[in-house]
């Protein structure tokens, strides 16, 4: 048996930066190329898409080959993603082109986190599953540290080098990257064991995968509170939703157009690095509370945690500091109400997940997880075009009652993420 040492910390690694690559690098490419705000939201809130229709794909892994090749697999196409990333950045189709390998890499990167997960409970004895957890978690928040952090600061050192060449800057970067990919990839062939249990299903067809899916969705939709549910899973991070990529592209917008203007060095230390140091930190602070005084104790806290710190953006677009402490500060605060608050959510998905078919329920929590962050990313740059960076920051203020009214809605066992 190989030591899970060698291959868990790489594996979530790998499995976290495509996710920054699409999410957030993206943003700041696009930005520097020339895309407007309305362009940008648009454009990469759609590549949400693959994660938010992951349950239905999922069970077709297992009838063929082994959730090991689909690893090595999905490593190797997601390198070739970011080197055709790379490769069109330069020619006058980078729009269409970037796109077109930005797609390929979401939608192998979401097949990645389908196996890799799989693969986790199949490598490691239930023992190691569980002292393994807190790694797999730390290493994920690394990959997001050197994909919106220290990626995000090598282009804006290569701008320097190369005399503000943008588009060889970023091209360089992403080739970069492709080679890192390929090295992971190469690693993980060699390291990740070959546990026995690691084998298609046999006695399944897509006719009865298709009969067992209908099956789950009915279940699902029969829950109790399943209209309370829903409507927290998708508007709870409301507020969020709109904000998540305009905040990014405020704090590096021109300040001729109501942004901070930061330079991608300074963007990548204060949101890829210490916006991150803050979401983790919020994130483990939350799970301790509600680990140990239950869910029902600790939701109306994360809700105002959530909620209630996006207000310096406010502060941020009406006062517009010059130094780097006060945006560091702000952000760290934002992010980490933010880690606090998504607690909540994260365990009432655990929560609605209950019953006879657990895993797969969770799975289609996951799937309005990720729509609840599709949908007002869509028209969120748009809306900020229209309004300007201020006001905006003001409606996603007001939007935070969303949230409240939905939280409102629950009724959730007291006794529910309690310590026994």
């Amino acid at each position: 048996m190989k030591n899970p040492w060698s291959w868990v910390p790489t594996l979530y690694f790998a499995e976290g930066i495509p996710y920054v690559a699409v999410m957030t690098i993206a943003l700041v490419l696009y930005k520097q190329l020339g895309l407007s705000n309305a362009e940008i939201t648009f454009y990469t809130s759609w590549l949400y898409l693959p994660w938010v229709i992951k349950p239905l794909w999922s069970p077709f892994i297992d009838l063929i080959k082994t959730k090991r090749w689909w690893i090595t697999s999905m490593q190797l196409l997601i390198g070739a993603a970011f080197g055709g990333v790379a490769f069109t950045i330069p020619t006058s189709f980078w729009l269409q082109g970037t796109l077109c390998f930005f797609w390929l890499m979401a939608f192998s990167s979401a097949t990645h986190d389908i196996s890799a997960d799989g693969f986790y409970m199949l490598g490691l004895s239930q023992h190691d599953q569980t002292w393994f957890v807190g790694i797999r978690s730390t290493f994920y928040r690394f990959a997001m540290i050197f994909g919106q952090g220290v990626l995000v600061m090598i282009a804006g050192n290569l701008q320097v080098i190369f005399r503000n060449n943008i588009t060889y800057s970023w091209s360089l970067l992403f080739y970069g990257i492709m080679g890192l990919f390929l090295a992971l990839w190469l690693w993980h062939s060699y390291v990740l064991p070959r546990p026995a249990e690691d084998a298609p299903r046999k006695g399944i067809t897509v006719s009865t995968i298709l009969s067992d899916f209908i099956g789950t969705l009915k279940t699902f939709f029969q829950k109790e509170q399943v209209f309370a549910g829903i409507l927290f899973m998708l508007l709870y991070r409301m507020p969020e939703g709109l904000l998540a990529k305009v905040s990014s592209l405020f704090l590096i917008d021109a300040s001729h157009n109501g942004g901070l203007g930061l330079s991608p060095q300074e963007y990548g230390f204060v949101q890829g690095t210490v916006g991150v140091i803050g979401l983790t930190l919020g994130g483990i602070l939350g799970g301790m509370v509600a680990g140990k005084d239950g869910l029902k104790k600790w939701l109306w806290p994360m809700v105002c945690a959530i909620t209630l710190p996006d207000i310096v953006y406010v502060y941020l677009a009406y006062v517009m500091p010059s130094d780097l402490l006060t945006i560091n500060i702000c952000i760290f605060f934002e992010q980490f109400g933010y880690g606090f608050g998504f607690t909540a959510y994260m365990l009432y998905l655990i929560y609605y997940s209950r019953g006879e078919y657990k895993t797969s329920h969770y799975a289609l929590c996951t799937a309005f997880m990720a729509l609840s962050m599709m949908i007002p990313g869509l028209f969120a740059g748009e809306l900020q075009e229209m309004v300007g960076y201020r006001t905006f920051f003001i409606i996603v203020m007001i939007f935070c009652s969303v949230t409240f009214i939905t939280a409102s809605l629950l009724k959730i066992d007291p006794n529910f993420g309690k310590k026994e």
